[in-house]
């Protein structure tokens, strides 16, 4: 119960932080940039600027789902970001190609976090599968799988989600650095358009601070819990 609470608090407080960049992108929008730039002409330019050739720039369907996928090599903007010529396109385009400009560059942290994410991968399904076995057979469950012992498994993957968060968040403010560094010094943006961009970064990174906060929290609770169930014995 203690962990759903924990779970239900940070996903409404998630939910806020990712309504306000909503909120926030789609008022930055309204501004036409000065340069009048698409984000995926802003893309291509910063990735031609760092001499990253390739790297595709292309689209994906939904809201504020951009990424950048080092396994294909592209730079994925979502409808909006692709086609806006405003500041907040800009923003998260260059965000998203500062990703891949940590990739060409062997950026540690973000080798880092790929080499956990099969790691990451599997801890989600053992810990699926093993709250799935406690809720749906719970009095089998405990005669195959000692309580203490289900209470390691849980801290050993909440433990791999916690750090895969904490490295999260060192790649996508290097991201937004290297981001905010070029579209200033390539004349992108003016003053006023630069403010509006590094907002917008600002609350998509809130987004993973969240996340990493929650993942600690969740962590901690079972620890405690462990601990717990330890002195009684």
């Amino acid at each position: 119960m203690g962990a759903l609470i924990i779970g239900l608090f940070f996903m409404a407080i998630g939910w806020m932080v990712s309504s306000r960049l909503k909120s926030k992108f789609r008022e930055y929008s309204q501004t036409h940039l000065t340069r009048d730039l698409t984000g995926a002409e802003v893309a291509r330019l910063m990735l031609a600027d760092n001499g990253i050739h390739d790297v595709q720039v292309t689209h994906v369907e939904g809201e504020l789902t951009d990424h950048y996928n080092p396994a294909s090599k592209t730079v994925n903007l979502s409808e909006g970001v692709y086609h806006g010529r405003n500041a907040a396109a800009t923003a998260i385009a260059a965000h998203e190609c500062g990703h891949a400009v940590q990739h060409a560059k062997a950026y540690s942290m973000l080798e880092l976090r790929s080499a956990m994410v099969p790691i990451q991968n599997i801890s989600a399904k053992v810990i699926n599968f093993l709250f799935m076995m406690m809720m749906f057979g719970a009095f089998f469950a405990s005669q195959l799988i000692p309580w203490q012992t289900a209470l390691l498994v849980i801290i050993g993957c909440y433990g791999v989600f916690a750090l895969f968060a904490l490295i999260t968040l060192p790649v996508e403010f290097d991201a937004s650095k290297r981001a905010l560094a070029w579209v200033q010094s390539r004349g992108i943006v003016n003053t006023q358009e630069y403010g509006m961009a590094k907002d917008a970064l600002k609350w998509a990174a809130m987004t993973y601070v969240v996340a990493a906060i929650g993942a600690l929290t969740t962590l901690f609770y079972y620890v405690m819990l462990f601990l717990g169930s330890n002195s009684e014995d």
